[in-house]
């Protein structure tokens, strides 16, 4: 989905203060659900969420913190929902076999790390993780999903994007009022920089919990490279700027929405652009898995890594989670 723009122009916005009423009552219908107990895994649960709907960067912060933990010796998997796909699962994660359309983008990303289980039954999922080795389970997304209790939450937030407008779905993007969010949380992930994202640091330090400051890196050099850069996540300007950061010139941004399922239309309108621009097509590592092999072919793919300003609260709260697992 496209987030409306007045989730962005504050909480005094007419189409938010008109929206207020159902998003009151979806968010103590969701908080509710939220404060269940969730059944418990075989191994500790890592559970890499967000407060909003759309993107925050879970899953480059959930590969980042696979590898952190196989470093400390532990043996992760990843957990997955499979959002935009249309397996149920549970299943073992196969991209030569399976197809974007069948498991959702962001998997086919984590079964290049980590064995990766598809199931929106999560604790199914999670005893497939264990058949598939691992003792340490990476929950991409599900924070406020009760059905599998986590042993360790963190929460990822997009400094630029911060909360929105810090109201509840439909009048915003939080899932849950923040409030009640705070309780279900043991750290920060803060990727980026901005004071809407600052405001967010400072009310989980009064809190008492860590936050842990984190960047992404381009993965590639397109200096001197024209570029048209094209993508369907949830901050595309994010993607954007890394282009830009990577060293291209951009000639053209196009902007689709997250999950975006692309046609030969898009891709035939894309393919045409570019040519008339004299630019070369590139874009997201998660994008690319949708499009077609003929397109795919000729896109140029920016991969981006997360890095930590400070590993060492974190590495600590992760060396918690390897304690007790037989090493």
């Amino acid at each position: 989905m496209r987030a409306p723009a007045f989730w962005d122009a504050g909480p005094g916005h007419p189409l938010a203060r008109a929206l207020a009423p159902v998003g009151a009552l979806y968010g103590r219908h969701t908080a509710a659900r939220m404060d269940r107990p969730g059944e418990r895994a075989p191994c500790p649960v890592l559970c890499v969420g967000n407060f909003t709907l759309g993107g925050a960067g879970k899953t480059p912060t959930a590969l980042a913190l696979a590898a952190h933990l196989r470093a400390l010796g532990a043996n992760p998997a990843f957990l997955t929902r499979g959002y935009g796909g249309r397996l149920a699962g549970p299943v073992r994660v196969d991209p030569s076999r399976q197809t974007a359309e069948e498991t959702g983008d962001e998997p086919r990303l984590l079964a290049r790390a980590a064995p990766t289980i598809l199931s929106r039954d999560r604790p199914a999922g999670a005893a497939l993780c264990v058949q598939a080795g691992a003792d340490v389970i990476v929950m991409d997304d599900g924070l406020q999903n009760p059905s599998l209790a986590k042993t360790l939450s963190l929460a990822v937030v997009d400094a630029g994007a911060g909360l929105g407008n810090g109201r509840p779905f439909p009048a915003g993007p939080l899932r849950v009022p923040l409030a009640r969010q705070w309780p279900h949380i043991h750290g920060l992930v803060l990727i980026g920089t901005g004071d809407r994202g600052e405001a967010v640091a400072a009310a989980a330090a009064a809190r008492g919990l860590p936050v842990h400051r984190a960047r992404l890196i381009p993965g590639a050099d397109l200096t001197g490279r024209r570029a048209l850069a094209f993508a369907g996540i949830g901050r595309p300007q994010k993607f954007f700027a890394t282009c830009e950061e990577a060293g291209a010139t951009l000639v053209a941004t196009r902007a689709y929405p997250d999950h975006h399922p692309y046609g030969p239309a898009d891709e035939t309108t894309l393919a045409a652009e570019a040519t008339r621009l004299g630019a070369d097509l590139v874009t997201t590592e998660k994008d690319h898995v949708r499009l077609t092999a003929p397109f795919a072919a000729r896109v140029a793919v920016l991969p981006v890594t997360l890095a930590f300003a400070d590993e060492g609260v974190l590495l600590g709260q992760l060396r918690g989670l390897v304690v007790g697992i037989g090493r």
